[in-house]
């Protein structure tokens, strides 16, 4: 049975009404856009468990998945989601801003509430025709650039941050407010994008089957995914030399799972992202799991890799949206208008 959890009459009634069906629980978790392969085997992994340790029950979880900000804002708007499982800690703030995500949800689970990591990486065409080995190829004449849009797209963010920290890097530029080398290479690689896809999926359908661009900039679970599945044999994966890293937060929705008394369940279906299982399956899945020995086993697949945290370099999620990627700011300066 699931225990379910009150404080007060109100709640207590609810949870009570909620009870009656606890034996078939259904959780819907709105994700970002190239998380979906893993949550698809996730979910199929939990099931199983949760049915093993509490036999009269049953649960199902849908997913929903697209541009991370976009799932931020469908739910702020109403989508009853019972856990959000998301790419960056901005679309987070906006569902505690909105009293949908209690506001110390970064405790509530251990690392921070990020069972996993992940970083941006390049992928080209087979034989990598056009010679990319490096962030600053990207800006090189010629190189068409696909990638996701970063007014809808957190992964779009990651792909933008990790080009200029590199150009940082590179030109040994202190900040965006002295980086006139790494603008004018940002410049250039912008104006080499062909398209701005809603989501990083979009930009992987966009790269593989309508067979757009050079290279495609993406996470690393993605370009293993679609190196190994959806185009293999099409496409190679091509590691920067110095890269962003990913933090991927998750949360329950009190708000609505207090509602419909699915509270327990979806705190279960959270911790479980720590267990050993999900943790393998994490690292199988291309994903880089925060269990350092899962981690450390998997280094054949995911190498040590030369990364920077985005807030180390511009500042909380709070200064980057409201300095980059807010309309007007740094981005919309050096990109042309999204297509």
């Amino acid at each position: 049975m699931v225990l379910l959890t009150g404080c007060n009459p109100t709640q207590a009634t609810q949870d009570a009404n909620a009870a009656v069906d606890n034996k078939n629980i259904s959780l819907l978790n709105v994700s970002y856009d190239v998380s979906r392969d893993f949550y698809k085997e996730y979910n199929t992994l939990f099931s199983s468990a949760y049915q093993a340790e509490h036999p009269d029950s049953k649960v199902s979880i849908n997913q929903s998945h697209g541009g991370s900000s976009k799932q931020a804002l469908s739910v702020a708007n109403g989508l009853q989601a019972d856990v959000v499982t998301l790419n960056q800690n901005t679309d987070m703030n906006l569902l505690v801003e909105k009293g949908l995500v209690a506001a110390d949800w970064q405790q509530a689970l251990p690392n921070n509430a990020v069972p996993y990591t992940s970083t941006m990486v390049l992928l080209v065409r087979t034989g990598n025709p056009k010679n990319i080995q490096d962030w600053q190829d990207l800006a090189h004449k010629g190189v068409e650039v696909v990638m996701p849009n970063p007014k809808t797209s957190g992964t779009a963010r990651y792909a933008f941050l990790g080009a200029y920290g590199y150009g940082l890097h590179h030109f040994k530029e202190d900040s965006t407010q002295n980086a006139p080398q790494t603008n004018d290479y940002l410049k250039k690689m912008l104006a080499n994008v062909v398209t701005y896809d809603n989501g990083a999926r979009a930009a992987t359908t966009s790269f593989t089957q309508r067979g757009l661009g050079d290279v495609l900039i993406t996470t690393e679970n993605e370009a293993h995914l679609v190196a190994t599945q959806h185009a293999k044999g099409k496409v190679e994966i091509i590691y920067p030399s110095y890269s962003i890293a990913i933090n991927n937060p998750v949360a329950v929705v009190n708000s609505v799972t207090d509602k419909n008394g699915s509270t327990d369940a979806a705190n279960t279906y959270l911790k479980g992202l720590w267990d050993q299982p999900a943790q393998e399956l994490m690292a199988q899945m291309y994903l880089r799991p925060s269990d350092k020995a899962v981690l450390a086993a998997h280094q054949a697949t995911l190498p040590n890799i030369n990364t920077f945290e985005p807030v180390a370099v511009f500042g909380s999620w709070d200064e980057i949206m409201d300095t980059i990627f807010i309309d007007g700011g740094l981005f919309d300066q050096l990109a042309r208008p999204p297509q």
